[in-house]
Formats: C-alpha cells, structure tokens, sequence
C-alpha cells in the first residue's frame, strides 16, 4: 500500500485549464469546438443572411444620422450689399468704396436663428486683387438671398433716360444685383426682395418702373414722407395671391411707406401680390416660374412683430426661409 501512495505522489497531476500555465494567462474554453456555433446565433442563419442584416443596419445608422444633420444644419442666408460710393475731394471712409448692410435687416432674418452673410461685389479682372470667386459660387453655397433697400435702381438698367438728375440711380448696384440675383434663380434658391429689391425683380425679368409716383402718377396718396419709416399706408392682397393665403385674417393691412419708385409695367410671369389702397400702386410682386421669388416694396424689418397696426411680417420670412431649406442641397 505504501508502494502504490508513492507511485501516486510521484505521478504529476493534470493541468487545470483555468489556471495560469506556462505560456501565459488562463485558457479559456473554447465553446466552438465541434464546429458548434456561436449560441446566439440563429441555427438556421447564413453568412449571406447575417451580412444583409448588418448592412441594412449600418445604413439606417448613416441614414438617421444624415437626417439629423439636414434638418439642424443652420440656413445660411446671403443679404445684397448697400453701396456708399467715394464722395469727390472727401478723405478717409469717405473716399472708399464701401459695401454695408442695414442692421435692422440683418436682424430680421437672423430672429429665425439663421446665419446671415454680406455677399460682397467680385472682380475677377481687378488688377489689385483679382479673384476667381463669382456670384454663381454664392449662388451654390447660401441657402437664399434677400435683396436689401437703397439707393433707386437707374432708369438705364430697364432702357430708360432719368427725367430729373437726382433720380438716376445706382447703374454699379443694378448690375452687381442682377447678376446675384440670376444665379440665384437659376440654381433654384429663393429670393426676397425688400423696397429696391422688389422693384429690381420686377426690372430683372423685362419690366419697369415709375421713376417718381408723385410725377408719374398725379393722383397717389405720399408714398415717402419726411417721417420716413413712420409714414403708413393701407395695401390690399388680390384675389389668388400668396399673400393673401399667408394672412388669411387680413382683407386690408397697414405697412410703412418709403418709396418714390413704384413698379409700373410687370415684368415676364411677374404676378401682383398687393396694391396700395385706394390709388393701386403696385407694393408686392412675385416671380412665378420659380419656387419662392418674391418683392415687398415696403420694410418688413421695420415693423415690429405683433406690435402696433403694422402688419406683422414673419409669415413671409418663415415661408422665404421654409423655401430655403427644402430647396437647399
């Protein structure tokens, strides 16, 4: 019996395959042997079946997340610049070419949450700073345009001759705006035109305009006063217009009224939104063979929302904005 102990004391044990061996730490067992499957598998699951799920899944993770991304992606929304030309013998700003915009505009775009962006003029043959950048690059990047007041459009960009000096316009704005204008139109971005901007809509496709209403138009209520932005006037929506659709609860409405110039024949597929009431001056137009291409030739941004008589403009501004996003890329 002593014999047989020894014989057993001397023979060495198994190894544990749980505990650390020479070669390193613990083995672990493998569940696979047998060519047995994974448990959670399914026992009838083929490769092919198994990477059709694992695609179809990666792609509504992409998918999902791409919608995330479009639909918060901030509007980026490009505003014409205002041009203050050098004044002859003047020093400092006065003697540059300066391009500016209005804050009360830029504000009123940006109350959407949006990003607004000065779209500057280009030269690409300047011999100083020549570029290679052109409106139709701006045109491919913002979301829309909003063409901001100023300065008359120039009785020549629509084949006229000014009747009175002083209502000869701006000729460099007019064709600076038509250009950016275009390329917006074209790429299918929506345009908002306010005051000058509405009358240069109508001036872009072929119309023209009263150089002065109180001249052209002997009868009309003050269209500009000395109170500027604080002057009023009625405006009616036609039958069938957006406008009219906009603000169902409104047969007549009350804007400010800074304005010398006036559309006077429409431009081609150009549609009346509103008139002034009671002389029929033209106050609101839109383009109809695009998706959002419209003029107010009152100040939208200067109406303070919901405040006042003023007619409340931030359904145009959600629709002009609505617009943009769905006819961004």
């Amino acid at each position: 019996m002593a014999q047989d102990n020894d014989k057993h004391a001397d023979k060495p044990s198994e190894p544990d395959p749980l505990q650390d061996g020479p070669s390193g730490p613990p083995r672990v067992p493998d569940r696979r042997a047998g060519n047995r499957a994974s448990r959670y598998l399914r026992t009838d699951d083929t490769p092919l079946n198994l990477a059709g799920r694992v695609l179809r899944s990666r792609w509504r993770a992409l998918s999902d997340k791409f919608n995330r991304d479009f639909m918060r992606r901030t509007l980026r929304i490009g505003v014409s610049a205002r041009i203050f030309h050098p004044e002859p013998g003047a020093l400092g700003l006065r003697s540059k070419n300066l391009q500016y915009l209005e804050e009360s505009i830029a504000q009123w775009v940006m109350s959407r949450d949006v990003l607004v962006f000065m779209v500057p003029t280009v030269n690409t043959n300047g011999l100083l700073h020549p570029s290679n950048i052109t409106m139709r690059h701006y045109a491919r990047h913002l979301d829309g345009l909003v063409l901001q007041g100023g300065a008359d459009v120039s009785p020549m960009t629509y084949s006229e001759t000014p009747t009175r000096p002083e209502w000869s316009g701006d000729r460099a704005r007019d064709v600076y705006e038509l250009e950016l204008l275009h390329e917006f139109v074209d790429a299918g971005k929506p345009v908002l035109g306010i005051c000058r901007g509405c009358q240069l809509i109508n001036v872009a496709f072929g119309g023209t305009l009263h150089q002065d209403v109180a001249t052209d138009v002997p009868g009309a209520q003050p269209h500009v006063h000395d109170l500027y932005d604080a002057h009023r006037h009625a405006i009616v929506f036609p039958q069938g217009s957006s406008l009219r659709k906009m603000f169902p609860r409104h047969e007549r409405a009350v804007v400010n009224s800074i304005h010398h110039q006036a559309v006077k024949d429409l431009g081609r597929d150009i549609h009346v939104e509103a008139m002034s009431e009671p002389d029929g001056i033209v106050e609101a137009i839109r383009y109809q063979r695009a998706p959002f291409v419209m003029g107010l030739q009152w100040h939208p941004e200067f109406h303070r929302a919901k405040g006042g008589d003023l007619l409340d403009c931030t359904p145009v501004l959600d629709e002009f904005l609505r617009a943009a996003r769905e006819t961004r890329l």
